[in-house]
């Protein structure tokens, strides 16, 4: 049997980057905007769920920027140089409970493997597991840096993981791991599981609701590891 293609997605997921992604856009918004006095806030800009491009336009988009591809990228190219420094301040970082042990075991097993499938871009994305010192696990994905929409980043990911693994598209077994209704529409959206874990900003409820098939409390909970026992190929 084809081995488990298992797609995570980060924030809220496996940690909690403590504000470090929203201060470092914050900051990259102040320089491209001018302002000078750090009035910059985006508290009313969803994160949670979105890509980092999908961000960037919604913020430029609330300071009345009409943003263009070019604009974005200058966005994203200044957020990546404050990143680093932003986790490597911050006091909140959380690696949440479950993801090591879960990752362990996960990838000591032949029948799976590892890879993203997260809104960050992927520079972002690596940035923030090795603060974590996740970033070992983890060797292809899909990422924001691939699309703006969440199920076309995670068929980015898939496809590397069919590469990876030289699986032909129609015979994969997929899961997605993921903390919000985005996660599980976008699995949906390409045939995934999806195990859905409430340490993000969505609880149990609002998970079920969406169609996730599991839904945990953490990554701690067997019915993690039951969902990889019972995904049929696609």
């Amino acid at each position: 049997m084809q081995p488990i293609i298992a797609l995570f997605d980060i924030d809220g997921t496996l940690l909690r980057a403590g504000g470090a992604g929203r201060r470092s856009v914050e900051l990259a918004l102040g320089e491209v905007l001018h302002d000078t006095d750090g009035d910059i806030s985006l508290e009313s800009v969803e994160f949670a769920g979105r890509t980092d491009p999908w961000i960037i336009r919604t913020a430029l988009m609330q300071y009345g920027v009409t943003a263009d591809d070019g604009l974005i990228h200058d966005v994203l190219r200044r957020y990546l140089a404050h990143l680093p420094r932003e986790l490597e301040a911050t006091r909140a970082f959380e690696v949440l409970p479950g993801a090591l042990s879960l990752l362990s075991e996960l990838s000591a097993r032949e029948d799976v493997v590892l890879g993203l499938g997260t809104g960050n871009t992927e520079r972002a994305a690596y940035a923030k597991l090795a603060r974590g010192g996740l970033d070992s696990f983890f060797s292809f994905g899909g990422f924001g840096s691939d699309h703006s929409d969440r199920a076309e980043l995670l068929r980015a990911g898939l496809q590397r993981g069919l590469e990876r693994t030289g699986q032909q598209r129609g015979t994969e077994r997929i899961v997605v791991v993921g903390d919000t209704p985005h996660d599980v529409a976008a699995a949906h959206a390409i045939g995934a599981v999806c195990v859905a874990v409430s340490t993000g900003g969505y609880d149990g409820l609002a998970l079920e609701t969406a169609g996730a098939a599991v839904v945990v409390s953490d990554l701690n909970c067997a019915a993690v590891r039951s969902a990889f026992e019972q995904v049929d190929p696609s």
